[in-house]
C-alpha cells in the first residue's frame, strides 16, 4: 500500500485522507476491522472500520483533553473508569496524576489493546503502570453491574455511535454511569463534531442534562478527524469544570503538549449557534 492514501468517508460529500507508507497491522476482530498503518505525515495511525481513531502524530490533542479537564477539577480521583480507550492513551493521560490510586480500563475489544501495544510506539499507552487494570469485556455491561458510588472519575473514550459503541450513547448507560460515581465525581466523553455530526452532538447534551446537574461541552482541534472543531462533554452534580485545581494542572503541564489551563478555560467558551439551546 506504500504511496497509497487511506480516506475517510464523512459522508457523499466529504472525506479525509493520508497518504500510507505501508499497512502495519490488519485483522477483523470478531466486533470490527482494526487496521494500522504508517502515515507520512502523522506516523503510525490507528482506524477502525476505516473510522480514523488517533495516531502518533496529534494524539496528544485529544488524550489530554478527554483527561485533564475531569482530573483537574473532580475533588478526588483516587478511582478512575476508562471505558474504551484501546489505544491506551486516554488511561496515560488519567494515570499522569499521582492521586491516581487505580484506572481500570474496560475495553471491548482485545485485537485494539494488542495492536496498539505492538504497533503504537512505547509510552504511548501505560500498560505495565501498578495502578492500571485491563479488563477485555463490554463496558455496558460493566457499569450496569458495578457497585453505587465506586468511581470518583469515568472517561467514556468510545468511537461513533454505531457497532459495538452504540450502546455508549444511550440514556440508560448514561444513567447508570451516574449511578456508579460519586456526588462529587465526574463523567467525561467524547461527544463528536459539532459541524458534521451536529444532531448527535446536541443529542447527547440533551440526554445528559436530564441526569447530571452540570453538563457543559468544550472544543478543541484534532487534526487526524479533520472536522473542525472536535467536541468533548463534561458531566457532574456537583463538580465545576472552570473550578480548576492548581497544583494537579500545573503538574501536567510539565509534560502535556495540548493541555494547560489557559487551553482548558478557553475550550469551555460556547459557539453562538449552541448558545440559546445549551447556553
Amino acid at each position: 500500500m506504500s504511496g497509497m492514501w487511506y480516506d475517510e468517508t464523512f459522508n457523499d460529500r466529504v472525506r479525509f485522507g493520508l497518504r500510507v507508507k505501508e499497512t502495519l497491522f490488519r485483522q477483523q476482530s470478531d466486533y470490527q476491522l482494526v487496521e494500522i498503518f504508517d502515515t507520512f505525515e502523522l506516523g503510525p495511525t490507528l482506524t477502525i472500520d476505516g473510522i480514523y481513531m488517533t495516531s502518533v502524530g496529534d494524539e496528544f490533542h485529544y488524550h489530554e483533553m478527554i483527561a485533564h479537564p475531569a482530573l483537574t477539577t473532580a475533588r478526588e480521583v483516587s478511582r478512575v473508569l476508562v471505558i474504551g480507550g484501546g489505544d491506551g492513551g486516554t488511561a496515560r493521560e488519567a494515570l499522569r496524576h499521582p492521586e491516581v490510586d487505580k484506572l481500570t480500563m474496560v475495553e471491548i475489544d482485545g485485537v485494539v489493546v494488542e495492536a496498539s501495544k505492538k504497533h503504537l510506539p512505547e509510552g504511548f499507552g501505560s500498560w505495565d503502570d501498578p495502578r492500571f487494570e485491563l479488563i477485555i469485556g463490554d463496558g455496558i455491561k460493566y457499569v450496569a453491574e458495578a457497585a453505587e458510588n465506586s468511581f470518583d472519575v469515568v472517561l467514556l473514550d468510545g468511537s461513533d455511535p454505531v457497532g459495538p459503541a452504540k450502546g455508549l450513547f444511550d440514556e440508560s448507560f448514561y444513567r447508570n454511569v451516574h449511578r456508579i460515581l460519586k456526588p462529587t465525581g465526574v463523567f467525561a466523553l467524547q461527544s463528536e463534531s459539532p459541524t458534521f455530526l451536529e444532531d448527535v452532538f446536541l443529542e447527547i447534551q440533551r440526554t445528559l442534562r436530564k441526569i447530571f446537574n452540570n453538563v457543559r461541552p468544550y472544543f478543541g482541534p484534532v487534526p487526524i478527524y479533520a472536522a473542525g472543531p472536535w467536541s468533548w462533554t463534561y458531566a457532574s452534580d456537583q463538580a465545576d469544570p472552570l473550578d480548576i485545581i492548581d497544583a494537579r494542572a500545573e503538574r501536567v503541564e510539565a509534560v502535556t503538549k495540548q493541555y494547560n489551563r489557559d487551553v482548558h478555560r478557553g475550550a469551555f467558551a460556547l459557539p453562538n449557534r449552541f448558545r440559546k439551546e445549551l447556553g
